[in-house]
């Protein structure tokens, strides 16, 4: 029971942040575009979905922002390659990361 209070609490915290940016240093907008690169982050499969992981998601995909699908969530289809893509399960662990 307190698993399942704790994972809600965490949800629900996940929830409020739906969408995460990163902030754009004058030195990132001289290098160009911001271009999802969803293999360099394949490494976060598996560990907890939280607010510091997905700093660490955006960091490594070189996306501008990420997206975050909860368990029996629906997506829009609109594709933006600045976008990073991160699917949890039930258990708050990490199964998906693509771009778009």
């Amino acid at each position: 029971m307190h698993r399942k209070i704790a994972a809600l609490a965490l949800a629900s915290g996940l929830a409020g942040c739906a969408t995460m940016e990163r902030e754009v240093s004058p030195d990132m907008v001289a290098e160009g575009p911001m271009t999802c690169n969803a293999a360099a982050a394949q490494s976060h499969i598996g560990h907890d979905a939280t607010q510091a992981m997905g700093a660490a998601i955006l960091k490594d995909s070189g996306a501008f922002s990420l997206r975050w699908g909860p368990p029996r969530s629906a997506w829009t289809m609109d594709y933006r390659e600045d976008r990073v893509n991160v699917r949890y399960d039930d258990a708050m662990k990490i199964t998906e990361i693509t771009c778009g």
